[in-house]
């Protein structure tokens, strides 16, 4: 048996891709291993989104390559940074097996078959094998992207949006409820745009319909286009059992100027009119998003336009980042480049702020009590570890630490009374374990 390792970076998005590879070595041939300088083979998983990314990418490429001073013998590279520059990728890393772009996928199972000398079992797409816990899984409806944002590499790498058939989509939910999950994050470039390529309109609310008829516990929604967020979409969620008030909407910026710089549809005045219909819907809405610092022509006033904006708003989670020019975007060839020193006394001023309201959210959350999933025990410290429908599995969110004087089951549900918060976390006690 082949001892076979895997490497996924990036993304949800490119975690379900991962899987999928993975699905293809559910094999008998082969023996997955975790440690990885036992492997016999190793599959990196690549993301090149921003230069972070590929930073990482590189490091973990060159760190991997060292293992084949031990045992390894094959190192296959896929994912973004694979298919943004592979070319590149074939000349610097003589140590690789096998690199395969994204574009290549559906053809991958051939590929691997000739590089290990054996016929593979099952076909890229075919099969998953969920690597993440067993009850939180992601379930991508579509890839690539439509939106042209200025700053933004992902149409460079992955093209259009391609959204999935209905009923594969399903299939899919329906293996992941099968293999155990309990929670199913949905996730796209753009979930809210789901179907318009494929039916010519947009289909997230049937989808929302489709998926709620599966015994999900949670359902949740990642990356919500705020313009394309529709009264059809938030009827379907409130007239379901199992999707949850998460509304995870990237707005990037809190000025017009900025927002039409960077090819964003939409205004402030459109982003704070469908986060009022949100709130008219759901008065237990839970609003994450996304915003960009430092961006070509950003002034004090457009900054503090944004803090206003931040403000404003009252986001219950708000991840913030600086610009990162990205090669062949339309924002890289733009003047008024930011100095780096600018945008992280922005960036710090930003998150000191979005502190500041999480802190007044959490001392309103005090003395309720909300359903919330354990994850995992922290013996050094004694407690436990769990989130609630406000926190998505991708650690962006806070999390609740949980005193208990009974041993909880990991991957269950229990009601916790918040009894107070630490920064961005919550602090909580057991009530009762949830009965299903």
């Amino acid at each position: 048996m082949i001892k076979v390792g895997f490497v996924s970076l990036g993304c949800a998005k490119n975690l379900v891709d991962s899987e999928y590879i993975i699905g293809l070595f559910d094999d008998p041939f082969f023996y997955y291993e975790s440690d990885l300088k036992q492997c016999d083979a190793i599959i990196i998983n690549t993301c090149g989104f921003i230069l972070s990314a590929k930073e990482e990418a590189i490091d973990t490429i060159l760190e991997i390559a060292e293992y084949k001073n031990h045992n390894l013998k094959k190192l296959i590279v896929t994912g973004c940074f694979v298919q943004r520059y592979f070319d590149d990728c074939k000349e610097g890393f003589p140590e690789v097996d096998l690199f395969v772009k994204i574009e290549d996928y559906p053809k991958m199972g051939e590929m691997l078959s000739d590089l290990f000398d054996h016929q593979f079992i099952h076909n890229y797409g075919e099969h998953r094998k969920l690597s993440n816990k067993s009850y939180t899984a992601y379930l991508k409806i579509s890839d690539g992207c439509d939106n042209r944002c200025a700053y933004c590499s992902i149409p460079l790498i992955r093209g259009n949006c391609k959204s999935y058939p209905m009923e594969k989509i399903v299939e899919d939910a329906r293996m992941c409820l099968e293999q155990g999950v309990k929670e199913l994050n949905i996730v796209a470039q753009d979930t809210t745009y789901y179907g318009y390529d494929l039916y010519g309109k947009f289909m997230l609310a049937e989808l929302i319909r489709k998926l709620d008829e599966l015994d999900f516990r949670w359902i949740r929604i990642l990356y919500m286009y705020p313009d394309e967020i529709s009264e059809d979409v938030l009827v379907a969620m409130k007239d379901s059992k199992h999707f949850i008030p998460y509304f995870d909407i990237p707005v990037q910026y809190g000025n017009n100027k900025i927002l039409k710089l960077m090819n964003r549809r939409g205004t402030v005045e459109l982003i704070k009119e469908k986060i009022d219909l949100i709130r008219k819907y759901f008065a237990d809405a839970y609003i994450r998003t996304t915003m960009i610092v430092g961006f070509p022509h950003e002034t004090e006033e457009t900054f503090t336009d944004t803090l206003r904006f931040t403000e404003d708003i009252g986001f219950d989670s708000l991840g913030a980042f600086t610009y990162s020019l990205e090669d062949d975007t339309k924002a890289a060839e733009m003047d008024e480049q930011i100095e780096e020193e600018i945008k992280v006394e922005r960036l710090d001023r930003l998150m000191k702020l979005q502190q500041d309201i999480v802190e007044k959210k959490n001392i309103e959350r005090v003395g309720r009590t909300y359903l919330t999933l354990i994850e995992r025990y922290e013996s050094l410290f004694d407690r436990y570890i769990g989130r609630t429908y406000m926190s998505a599995p991708d650690g962006v969110d806070g999390v609740v630490y949980i005193k208990s004087d009974d041993e909880l089951e990991i991957g269950e549900f229990y009601q916790v009374e918040i009894t107070g918060y630490k920064s961005y976390d919550l602090l909580g006690t057991i009530i009762k374990k949830e009965e299903l």
